[in-house]
């Protein structure tokens, strides 16, 4: 298991907190300036950071990221250049924990062991890879483990009983729900069914539950912190990234997306424990 995930997770929890999980794109707005913005996120407020590997199908996101991840392969993105973006990041900040969002096929190509290898190797602690459901990961536990990477799964409200059960056994790090069936982005969030949801998944995973798809708002943020341990935003913020004209430009809109969100997720644990 990775121990930045497992300690990270711990401190908010005993703090009483949310996390905040920011989603961007490797690549995009720039491959340069990536590390940088992962920072940005950080000072922003970002308790962990999920980065996403470019991919030309990527089935489950929305128009914003889909678009994020053409612009980042058209700029010459690979997975040995996003392992280059962690590796950056590291030699500044040996803490916040980085999970690789994606899906099986460059991952397949590049080869399990060789990429679990590299990726431990640049600071990744997890992969969450959209297509990989537990019951069809058999082969991909054991390197993961060797490795001590977390395998991040996804669970969302057409997630059977028999799959939930599955996934509490053996998820690690935390499960990222998706708030609901669809895509990234989309406008359908409803906050009491979310919440409701939330409530009953937690007797049922034994790790963390974030939560995620739909989430734009430092409001929607805020109403979501009661219920969960992480709340996952993205494609707002990948929206925000995308008109940066500058490296200085992308930072301060990394910071000035997440801070708001931040104070509000805080706000809200701050209001329930009075």
């Amino acid at each position: 298991m990775s121990a930045r995930i497992q300690t990270r997770m711990a401190e908010i929890k005993s703090a009483g907190r949310c996390g905040l999980i920011p989603f961007v794109t490797a690549g995009d707005p720039h491959p340069d300036w990536m590390a940088a913005i992962l920072h940005a996120l950080v000072e922003g407020g970002a308790d962990l950071i999920e980065l996403g590997m470019p991919f030309s199908d990527p089935m489950a996101d929305g128009p914003v990221i889909q678009k994020s991840s053409e612009r980042a392969l058209e700029r010459g993105m690979t997975l040995d250049r996003t392992l280059a973006i962690v590796r950056e990041f590291r030699q500044r900040d040996a803490i916040t924990p980085v999970v690789l969002m994606g899906y099986l096929n460059p991952v397949e190509y590049y080869g399990w062991d060789q990429f679990a290898a590299s990726a431990k190797s640049a600071g990744v602690d997890g992969l969450l890879i959209v297509d990989c459901p537990p019951e069809e990961a058999d082969s991909v536990r054991p390197v993961l483990a060797k490795h001590a990477l977390d395998q991040i799964f996804l669970a969302s409200p057409t997630t059977t009983d028999e799959r939930i059960a599955t996934m509490g056994e053996l998820a690690q790090g935390y499960v990222y729900y998706v708030s609901f069936a669809g895509i990234t982005g989309a406008d359908r969030l409803v906050m009491a069914d979310v919440g409701d949801k939330l409530d009953a998944l937690r007797g049922k995973i034994r790790v963390p539950i974030a939560v995620g798809f739909g989430v734009k708002t430092a409001a929607q943020a805020a109403a979501l912190a009661p219920h969960a341990d992480a709340v996952v935003v993205g494609s707002a913020l990948v929206e925000q990234l995308a008109v940066a004209i500058s490296l200085t430009d992308a930072q301060q809109r990394a910071r000035d997306f997440l801070q708001p969100l931040r104070r509000a997720i805080d706000a809200a644990r701050t209001t329930e424990n009075l």
